[in-house]
């Protein structure tokens, strides 16, 4: 059974001060490091075996008897478990009504190279998205239909952003997703003879008869302007999503589900 650190009550300890920082975008980027709140995603990254530096969590709540299997397991080097007070959790937390445990995670960003490992690529590329919940909502439907990355174009919510990481719903565990200047990336793609294909409501191509059945990139634009002119200069296939019915466009990120699962669909047929 794991043993505890020391029992920390207040909002004012040092450590509990540095946890809280990482709400912020500029301290998670000097630190490496991030916030996971809640039971599920402490759950997912441990089941990952993803490089977390503590789990905090409410003694008082009983939220430990979740969590029994990985307090009996073995691990040198996992980490460490500190009980804190319930103003320490609501501190480090971005919802008003938080689970009673979170835990500091590791970055662990992929290199460039897993975007051209797989013999059937399937990238989702994101120019601009602000919003973290389609950003988050992407990522786990990249990760649902076993997608070969996730890349993040400038202008794009952090993936970091607990709002985002709580639309991942633990997904980021298990697709790699990395930054990257889309203008070079597009092009290096495209020179490896990698297709890449955006959305647009002028295009005339139906997604649905596309040829997913060879290395793709997906380019998904911004929620209001779509891409960039820089990325759109780039992207030498346009898709229209069909719609019988009435409306204006779909959202983002359901626009990226329904694309990704095409791809999927071709590929298991």
């Amino acid at each position: 059974m794991r043993s505890f650190e020391g029992y920390i009550s207040s909002t004012s300890n040092p450590r509990a001060k540095e946890w809280a920082k990482l709400l912020e975008r500029k301290y998670r980027e000097r630190e490496g490091k991030f916030l996971l709140e809640g039971l599920h995603l402490v759950k997912e990254a441990l089941d990952a075996n993803w490089p977390l530096e503590i789990i905090a969590f409410d003694e008082s709540s009983g939220v430990l008897d979740a969590f029994e299997k990985y307090l009996n397991e073995e691990q040198r080097n996992g980490p460490a478990w500190i009980p804190v007070s319930a103003e320490i959790i609501m501190k480090c937390s971005e919802t008003d009504s938080p689970q009673p445990i979170f835990a500091v995670a590791m970055k662990r960003p992929p290199q460039k190279e897993v975007l051209f490992q797989a013999e059937l690529g399937l990238v989702a590329v994101l120019d601009g998205v602000q919003d973290p919940g389609n950003v988050g909502t992407i990522v786990r439907s990249a990760a649902a239909c076993a997608a070969t990355a996730v890349v993040l174009g400038k202008g794009t919510a952090d993936l970091y952003n607990p709002k985002t990481i709580r639309a991942t719903m633990g997904a980021l565990f298990h697709v790699p997703v990395l930054e990257a200047d889309l203008s070079e990336l597009l092009s290096e793609a495209m020179g490896r003879g990698i297709a890449v294909a955006g959305t647009s409501l002028q295009a005339s191509e139906s997604c649905y008869g596309y040829d997913f059945r060879r290395s793709v990139w997906l380019v998904f634009g911004n929620e209001g302007s779509g891409m960039s002119t820089a990325v759109s200069d780039i992207v030498d296939d346009n898709l229209i999503i069909p719609m019988t019915g009435r409306a204006e466009s779909l959202n983002v990120a359901m626009a990226a589900t329904l694309l990704l699962f095409e791809a999927q669909r071709q590929r298991m047929l």
